[in-house]
């Protein structure tokens, strides 16, 4: 039977009814403040709850690799990996304001990291905790994150990092990713309690499962249905205070972070440590996804794992009522940062090589302009809506 649209609209969710409101233009600015911040919390939490799904599937992919390991089910594993960092990436732009991640995040997604301290690299063929038997007799999860930068700050043992060195290894091939023979997973050879295989196995298993249950733990954070986590507060708290945390994690993430940390250091250096994902070649796709994170949280819309976009009021529509000047030029900047995101020719650890001129490094330098320049709109807007900021 067929519903008349007054019939459909008293079961829509309240909170939707407000947005349409909203953009219709029938509200005063703090009711848009509020709905932009309840739509926001959506995607969050839609976002998180992607990441989690896509790291079951990873963990599943390696749960079949380690079944029967072969070149062709690694092959799967390493996709999977890949997949994996799609959703996380679009919810960078949540962090650096004291967030549900941050609690977490050195154990989810810490970088650079040096490899030998988990596993054999050329020349140290018994580096690591893998092959500390004597030291670390027993792998647990307890004691992988006991270890993440215990010594310091590249001492990472658990994450999205430590998985992709488990599953690629180090990468010696200028011309591609790592290569680490599916072998070194092969059960037949762990014959003997401290065979480096079955620790091998054990240790990628365990940060599979870490990985799950931290991101279930922010996914949580953000869950609509409960009146006790992080986004009860993030809702209810005044508007200024959730819009300061939205604008500056979008600015920090533009500015200090791609900008500076992740394309500048690397730039400046040359060095294949300094990019985010060494080892797999992936790191042009976390720019890439880094970049539509930010453009996501500005428009107010975000396309899940499943293809569904969710969509509605962003701060785009705020600063509309506010500046529609400089909502444009966001606009544009935004979708400037994706653009020359995805001009950066890959693998990233060859882009930023060569002169100054070579068509890889302006790439680059194109992108440190592009994010650096929407990282300072991005405080135009908070300097507009009345709230106080720092990158």
């Amino acid at each position: 039977m067929s519903m008349n649209r007054w019939q459909f609209l008293l079961l829509l969710p309240s909170s939707v009814l407000a947005v349409r409101s909203v953009l219709a233009g029938g509200t005063d600015l703090p009711a848009i403040q509020r709905a932009v911040i309840a739509h926001h919390a959506r995607l969050v939490h839609a976002a998180y709850e992607d990441s989690r799904v896509a790291a079951e599937l990873l963990q599943r992919a390696v749960a079949d690799f380690l079944s029967a390991p072969s070149a062709g089910r690694l092959a799967t594993a390493r996709q999977a990996w890949i997949a994996a960092r799609v959703p996380y990436l679009q919810t960078e732009v949540c962090r650096f304001y004291d967030g549900p991640i941050e609690q977490v995040e050195a154990h989810v997604n810490a970088w650079p990291m040096d490899e030998a301290y988990i596993d054999y690299i050329v020349g140290e063929p018994r580096a690591g905790v893998i092959h500390a038997v004597k030291e670390f007799p027993q792998l647990t999860k307890e004691l992988l994150l006991s270890l993440n930068e215990k010594e310091g700050e590249k001492n990472i043992s658990v994450g999205f990092h430590a998985i992709e060195f488990l599953l690629w290894g180090q990468d010696t091939n200028p011309r591609g990713p790592g290569n680490r023979p599916w072998q070194d997973y092969d059960s037949a050879k762990a014959t003997a309690a401290e065979s480096s295989v079955a620790r091998r196995r054990e240790y990628l298993r365990l940060t599979c499962e870490l990985l799950v249950g931290h991101l279930r733990q922010v996914e949580q954070a953000w869950a609509p249905e409960r009146t006790d986590n992080f986004r009860a507060q993030f809702v209810t708290q005044t508007p200024v205070q959730s819009l300061t945390l939205i604008l500056k994690g979008a600015g920090t993430l533009a500015g200090p972070e791609l900008s500076g940390e992740r394309l500048t250091v690397a730039y400046e250096t040359k060095e294949q440590e300094d990019e985010h994902s060494c080892f797999s070649d992936n790191t042009h796709h976390d720019f890439i996804y880094d970049a539509l994170g930010l453009e996501n949280v500005w428009l107010g819309r975000y396309r899940r794992t499943s293809g569904e976009v969710i969509s509605g009021p962003g701060l785009r529509d705020l600063l509309q009522r506010v500046d529609a000047s400089l909502a444009e030029k966001l606009t544009a900047q935004s979708a400037a940062g994706v653009a020359a995101a995805r001009a950066i020719p890959a693998p990233f650890d060859q882009a930023i090589l060569g002169p100054d001129t070579a068509p890889g490094r302006q790439a680059v330098k194109h992108a440190i302009a592009t994010f650096r320049a929407q990282s300072d709109l991005f405080a135009k807007a908070g300097a507009a809506l009345g709230l106080k900021l720092r990158f």
